[in-house]
């Protein structure tokens, strides 16, 4: 079983990357962020098009929004709003019985790393807690679960460009990644793709558009993940972080990131 996750920055907008990468990598699941549409107008014939059958997404207009595409039976288990904003930032759902499946796309968090001056900063510190205290007290590491997403947070050292010069910048600086580390340890998530390509190689699926030449400056970040329990963490079987994608026709300024399982 091949699961993706890719923030697409408007799905409307990338359909026909979309198309090309649902063609060239054939995920059975694929799990997107920042759909930046409405569910009256997500473009479920199209994705249907596609080969995903079972589509579960929620949506606003022009910013977030959250869904995911599946050749496999899903059924939703409850998705939530998080740090008092009904923002459409996560959708789960039950993947044919195998296990419990959440997107996420957590808060970018603004410019300025401090919660007292900055409210997004805030939003985005508030929003780790919570969800750190929420799978804690309802869910159980026993529990066969991924968890996927843009997490907007670069946790290690090697996940970014620069360790020195990013600590000050957000999605790296100490406090992010302090409670992100704590909301993982809280069930002991696997980091799927750390786990296969440890450090100190360097992984990226996130490169600004303010660069005109992203590949040759390659300042990067790994903002998009793909975490399970332990109970999934001997069935991953190998992963990608598809670098060519930032270089298609429109891109995003992330790239999908692939986990392929033996279930």
């Amino acid at each position: 079983m091949r699961l993706a996750t890719w923030n697409i920055n408007s799905v409307r907008l990338r359909m026909p990357i979309v198309a090309q990468f649902t063609e060239s990598h054939k995920p059975d699941v694929l799990c997107l962020q920042e759909t930046k549409v409405e569910d009256s107008k997500f473009p479920l014939e199209d994705i249907k098009a596609l080969g995903y059958e079972h589509v579960i997404f929620r949506g606003m207009k022009g910013y977030n929004g959250v869904a995911i595409l599946s050749r496999l039976p899903l059924t939703d288990t409850g998705s939530r709003d998080w740090a008092g904003k009904e923002d459409c930032r996560h959708v789960a759902v039950d993947v044919d019985g195998k296990f419990e499946l959440h997107n996420f796309y957590i808060p970018a968090g603004g410019d300025e790393p401090n919660p007292e001056v900055n409210e997004k900063f805030d939003h985005k510190l508030r929003f780790l807690d919570e969800m750190r205290d929420w799978f804690k007290s309802d869910r159980k590491a026993t529990k066969p679960m991924v968890l996927v997403g843009d997490l907007n947070i670069a946790p290690l050292e090697n996940d970014v460009w620069s360790h020195k010069q990013l600590l000050k910048v957000v999605s790296h600086t100490p406090i992010e990644v302090e409670k992100l580390t704590a909301f993982q340890n809280g069930l002991k998530w696997v980091d799927a793709v750390r786990a296969q390509i440890p450090e100190p190689e360097k992984l990226y699926s996130w490169w600004s558009y303010r660069s005109r030449d992203w590949q040759a400056a390659n300042k990067g970040r790994r903002l998009d993940h793909v975490w399970v329990t332990a109970p999934l963490a001997g069935a991953v079987t190998g992963v990608d972080i598809v670098k060519d994608a930032r270089g298609w026709e429109k891109p995003s300024d992330h790239v999908p990131v692939i986990v392929d399982f033996n279930l």
